[in-house]
């Protein structure tokens, strides 16, 4: 059972005092902190449908103990490791993390960007410098909690509930033009009979991205699933789901660009139609004043929205979502393909968490040696490795 303190107060989380507690320190800025270590975690609180629920601050998920439900993996066991202190730096004292991006938040004259970024070749200069658009996707998704699954969540996480998760941290992110969430657009449940009433808040948020009557044009960063990319007279329509009613433009290099860099990504799409395909994107409008993808970057997840990059790490995923004990994904970032990350963390094991490891059959000896020096730096957490190329998945610990 977890217990927090709060201006000098001790609560269980099932204690009847905690949610009257929790809204008197929302309201009087108070952190609480957490009690699975002995000096206490600090942590903040959030409101999420009326309710307030304590969240752990960015990137702290490490300092907690492994039985703690804000746990997560070591930053170095996953691509979140490099860009710890240069392309994330934490204010601690603020619970904030100031974010540097490698793409633009405002384009000069009124065509794309004629390149397409933050694919799995992003290059080594820019691993520990800035965030590529497919690391911002993953940090994303990682302080949303949505790494994170266990069987008792079954049939609970719908878009819903992963938009209010990628909100909520946006607003612990600031970016150079400020906050995130100012930025950040991710569709809300699309209801037919409140067609009208979501497009006009759609078009209020989206209205700062009219052209102001210079040649600078702002952008915004969208997240959303895909549901089809349309054919159009040139290049193709991006429909989004939940947002049938406002297709974006992509033009028809891009598009080639696109089928190219995500092949991976789109053979599982049009495999298996339970799977989620999770696009990030920046756009803007044109001169007539249609939405158009600047740069675009795509992730596949399960049916649980659990992302994964190989069949093999999708049949290790489905094994582990039947069970109850709690899973954490570990995520790439801007790390290339030929860089170890773990895959999953299972944090509740005794006496110590395991970092589960799959490692393809074409990996090269460098592979092999940074892999160990990665399970040799963190000897507190025992390594389970499934080597593809020697056969069928070793026992689950």
């Amino acid at each position: 059972m977890r217990r927090y303190r709060i201006d000098g107060i001790e609560l269980a989380e099932d204690s009847p005092e905690l949610g009257t507690a929790l809204a008197d320190a929302f309201a009087r800025k108070l952190r609480p902190l957490c009690l699975c270590r002995p000096d206490g975690v600090p942590m903040y609180i959030a409101r999420f449908d009326g309710q307030h629920l304590v969240k752990r601050m960015p990137s702290s998920g490490g300092s907690h103990d492994p039985s703690c439900g804000a746990y997560q993996p070591p930053h170095e066991l996953s691509g979140l490791g490099p860009l710890i202190g240069d392309a994330i730096r934490i204010d601690e004292e603020n619970g904030v993390a100031a974010l540097r991006l490698d793409f633009p938040l405002a384009k000069t004259g009124t065509r794309p960007a004629p390149t397409t970024e933050a694919s799995a070749s992003d290059t080594v200069k820019n691993v520990s410098k800035r965030l590529s658009l497919r690391a911002l996707l993953h940090y994303l998704w990682q302080e949303g909690e949505l790494t994170e699954w266990t069987a008792a969540w079954a049939g609970k996480r719908g878009w819903g509930r992963v938009r209010a998760s990628l909100l909520e941290a946006a607003r612990r992110m600031t970016v150079s033009s400020g906050s995130l969430s100012e930025v950040l657009f991710v569709p809300e449940v699309f209801h037919p009979e409140e067609k009208s009433a979501i497009a006009a808040r759609r078009a209020t948020t989206l209205a700062v991205l009219a052209n102001s009557g210079t040649d600078k044009r702002r952008l915004m960063v969208l997240v959303g699933e895909v549901k089809e990319f349309a054919e159009a007279r040139s290049g193709r329509r991006l429909v989004v789901k939940h947002m049938p009613d406002y297709p974006l433009v992509i033009e028809e290099g891009t598009w080639k660009r696109l089928e190219k860099t995500f092949a991976t990504e789109f053979a599982f799409w049009n495999a298996d139609p339970a799977l989620h395909l999770v696009a990030i994107l920046t756009f803007g409008l044109n001169a007539a004043g249609l939405a158009v993808v600047e740069e675009m970057a795509l992730m596949m997840t399960t049916e649980n929205w659990i992302p994964f990059e190989t069949v093999h790490e999708r049949q290790l995923l489905e094994r582990l979502a039947r069970l109850r004990r709690k899973s954490v994904k570990g995520l790439r970032f801007n790390l290339s393909p030929d860089k170890p990350v773990v895959s999953i963390t299972l944090p509740e094991p005794r006496p110590d968490p395991v970092a589960m490891f799959i490692v393809a059959a074409d990996a090269d000896e460098a592979y092999e040696v940074a892999l160990a020096g990665m399970i040799d730096a963190r000897p507190e957490i025992r390594a389970w490795i499934w080597h593809v190329g020697e056969g069928d998945m070793p026992k689950l610990p």
